[in-house]
């Protein structure tokens, strides 16, 4: 009886254990490219910078000079550190404004290796337009990041 009693509290204790690592994010790393777009755009909109940190590759974001993934725009921002593509990405910054203006499909992810692809369309209702996106990501540790909202 003391030996069953025993190893219910083995198991709710190894239960509890995962219960506290899940809610704290041990566990909750997208192990699949789509996923991670996906919970990208949820943290984007409760405007979660360190989760959004956990899922970019921001060093790589940070060499994007050529293109200006806001979507309608004609010229090309220019981000000088981390902190200012975290601030597009959320609040009033640009890209959300216009990213949130339109409805977002996450489409498929084609994988390669530890790189991946993810189809992104944003539907502008207002003037019937779509715009067709491929975001970039690659394995890092194990962990898929986005290191480009443009993928040609």
């Amino acid at each position: 009886m003391k030996m069953h009693r025993n190893f219910f509290k083995l198991i709710l204790g190894l239960f509890l254990t995962s219960a506290i690592f899940s809610a704290c994010g041990g566990g909750s790393s997208p192990t699949d490219p789509r996923e991670t777009v996906i919970v990208f755009f949820g943290a984007m909109e409760k405007d979660d910078q360190a989760a959004i940190a956990h899922l970019l590759d921001l060093a790589e974001l940070m060499k994007n000079t050529d293109s200006d993934y806001a979507l309608q725009t004609n010229e090309n921002r220019v981000f000088n550190s981390p902190v200012e593509i975290l601030e597009d990405l959320t609040g009033n910054g640009l890209t959300k404004k216009r990213w949130f203006s339109m409805q977002r499909i996450v489409n498929r992810a084609e994988i390669n290796g530890t790189n991946a692809t993810v189809e992104v369309s944003f539907v502008d209702k207002e003037s019937s337009r779509g715009y067709l996106t491929k975001f970039g990501l690659h394995s890092v540790n194990g962990q898929w990041k986005i290191y480009t909202f443009k993928v040609n």
